[in-house]
């Protein structure tokens, strides 16, 4: 048995307070309740949460179908999913999307608004020609019309592939050519950081080549910034009719595609991961009523753009689903100032705060002190997404931002997940820095050996599997059921879902994550993961961000590299470079101190704020860079790096 050892010791807890636990949607009650159902009958818990949760065109019998990892979910029911988000709500008078610019203009569209703006899109992109099972590209910032695009393309049973804005033209390329799509939706042009960003000439570059198939691209005027028309080029303005117009929701069965999301994937071209309506859309709702205790009267602020799985979850579908009101702000988050998101919350009463710890270790890395000068008392409920979150980060957190008032749901899931599959209820369970807590239900997990045996004790890392289908799984990759098959379900040959994760549980079952599997390093015989190593050199003073990989070693077999971006500069980075391994071996040990430490400005992420650790893996190691960069936020750092290694 080989298994991932781990010496991070966290004792903090917090237990869930009176005023989060008296008029909570989840209770322990519930909990007990739901936990026995599963384990009773999975299949009937599954089917009376969908039926009690979704408004059905027409109900299913059949619950689950289909074989591993092929699962079907409800597929003998009908629904359409734009029709479940907005016309079951229409009859609420309450605003659906606050709309922050970056400029600092406010807008605000109540559900029965964008009822009619989806009804008279839907119109406008019938008119086009398309119809069900066409793709289409949505390429635009985070802006009301994107969402708009994302409703009416699930309206009419088009399949949608939202691109995040900010890739480049050979990035869109690859995904308009691998689900050859027969419409792109942009905008002209939008703002970030007060620079005009074109998109309009990204795209009008992107099918120069390879992309006959694009019948039109519709381009929202969004900053009367489009000095010519292309041929293929339709104006949004000219398309929406005046009058307002009903479209009937197309009825699809619930197996149907509603979207394809790319991934980048560490070789090779990018992943197209599939979800379809039914399951996808029972997660959503469930998770956004259970994590994140989501009420009528919220205001629900997921700082996601679209073009990841957290907007179309956490921003769209999900809290639109519930009757919600969401917040989306069109901008950067430290434009004009670096005080931006907390001025968001105190002037619109932002009561639901979900973002990603690399944006909060950015917020205290400019302004620790800063959140004490905004009023954020309508914060009710604040959420982390994206990698796990260090213990100083959390405490941050939770004691500067919440007031020690808030429950922090730290929350693990993935772009194939579709939603949450792990995360702390807050009315029910003991927060700790650091851990995501326990599985929600219905999820079932487990952590397993290299031989697919399950790990129980404590503090015994190894593979974080799936071992049972839930409803918003993915229904495979676009367009190639090998590379699915291989990707998520061959290493234990199709019994778990793999995710590539590596975790261990605590002394209370309680689950921390470890790193990526192929982050693991091995140093003299013993397997670590790097997770624990990076948030011990956060939680030095002078540490702003760290990412930690292996390389070859002749003594050791690997050894372990530290890439470190500081607070602030330092004159004399070897006396630092030797205070922080003595840093890391007082907080974890000295095996797990860095042979090597970098230093630079920053570190390479995506867009989406996630480090790229293959990246600096292959630096590392001296290696030439194959896999996908065309995610990455500053392509630039690279070459700075690679001065420094």
């Amino acid at each position: 048995m080989s298994i991932i050892e781990s010496n991070l010791d966290e004792k903090r807890s917090f237990s869930p307070r009176e005023d989060h636990t008296k008029d909570a949607n989840f209770t322990k009650k519930d909990l007990l309740r739901l936990t026995k159902q599963f384990k009773n009958n999975r299949n009937k818990t599954w089917s009376d949460l969908a039926k009690s949760n979704i408004l059905w065109d027409k109900s299913f019998n059949d619950v689950i179908s289909g074989k591993a990892p092929f699962y079907k979910w409800f597929s003998d029911g009908k629904l359409n999913v734009s029709k479940n988000c907005v016309d079951r709500h229409i009859s609420k008078n309450k605003s659906a999307i606050i709309h922050i610019s970056e400029n600092n203009k406010r807008k605000v569209l109540s559900y029965s608004d964008l009822y009619i703006y989806i009804n008279k899109f839907s119109y406008a992109l019938r008119k086009l020609g398309l119809t069900s099972g066409d793709r289409v590209i949505i390429y635009m910032p985070t802006i009301p019309e994107s969402i708009v695009a994302m409703l009416s393309c699930a309206r009419l049973g088009l399949i949608h592939s939202v691109v995040f804005a900010g890739f480049s033209s050979i990035a869109l390329r690859d995904r308009i050519i691998d689900c050859k799509a027969k419409a792109i939706i942009t905008v002209d042009a939008y703002m970030r950081s007060g620079k005009i960003i074109n998109s309009k000439e990204i795209v009008d570059d992107a099918i120069k080549v390879d992309c006959e198939f694009v019948d039109n691209v519709i381009v929202y005027e969004n900053h009367d910034a489009l000095s010519s028309k292309k041929t293929k080029d339709v104006l949004w303005s000219e398309i929406l009719p005046r009058e307002e117009k009903y479209i009937d929701p197309v009825s699809m069965s619930s197996d149907e595609l509603l979207f394809i999301l790319y991934t980048s994937g560490s070789t090779g071209k990018p992943k197209g991961i599939m979800h379809t309506s039914g399951g996808y859309l029972l997660n959503c709702i469930i998770t956004n009523k259970w994590v994140f205790d989501l009420k009528d009267q919220d205001i629900f602020w997921c700082t996601a753009d679209i073009g990841w799985i957290t907007g179309h979850s956490y921003v769209v579908y999900g809290p639109l689903a519930c009757g919600a009101t969401i917040l989306i702000y069109d901008g950067a988050p430290l434009y004009p100032h670096s005080n931006r998101f907390w001025e968001i919350i105190q002037e619109n009463n932002v009561s639901i705060f979900y973002t990603a710890p690399t944006a909060l270790r950015t917020l205290m890395k400019v302004g620790e002190n800063d959140p004490s000068n905004y009023n954020l008392e309508s914060l009710r409920i604040l959420g982390t997404v994206g990698e796990p979150i260090n213990p100083k980060a959390w405490m941050w957190y939770f004691e500067t931002v919440g007031k020690s008032l808030c429950p922090i749901v730290d929350t693990w899931w993935q772009t194939e997940t579709g939603a949450n599959m792990i995360a702390p209820i807050p009315s029910i369970n003991s927060l700790i820095p650091g851990t995501c807590t326990k599985p929600l239900p219905g999820i079932d997990v487990a952590i397993v050996d290299i031989n697919g045996e399950e790990l129980r004790d404590p503090n015994q890392g190894g593979d974080l599997v799936i071992r049972q289908p839930w409803p918003s799984m993915l229904a495979g990759i676009w367009g190639d059921k090998d590379r699915y098959v291989e990707t998520y379900w061959s290493k234990y040959s199709s019994k778990y879902y793999v995710t590539g994760d590596t975790a261990r549980y605590d002394e209370d079952g309680n689950i921390w994550i470890m790193g990526r599997s192929d982050d693991v390093v091995n140093v003299s015989g013993h397997r670590l993961g790097t997770m624990e190593i990076e948030s011990a050199l956060v939680s030095h003073r002078l540490v702003a961000e760290a990412a930690v990989v292996s390389y070859k070693h002749e003594i050791k077999g690997e050894a372990i590299q530290a890439f470190i971006s500081l607070k602030q500069s330092s004159k004399n980075k070897s006396e630092l470079a030797d205070d922080l391994r003595q840093w890391v071996s007082l907080k974890i040990g000295s095996i797990a101190k860095p042979e090597r430490i970098s230093f630079s400005d920053s570190l390479p992420k995506t867009r989406s704020g996630k480090i790229m650790r293959r990246l600096l893996r292959n630096l590392a190691r001296g290696e030439d860079i194959t896999s996908d960069t065309s995610t990455l936020e500053n392509e630039s750092i690279i070459e700075q790096l690679k001065k420094i290694v």
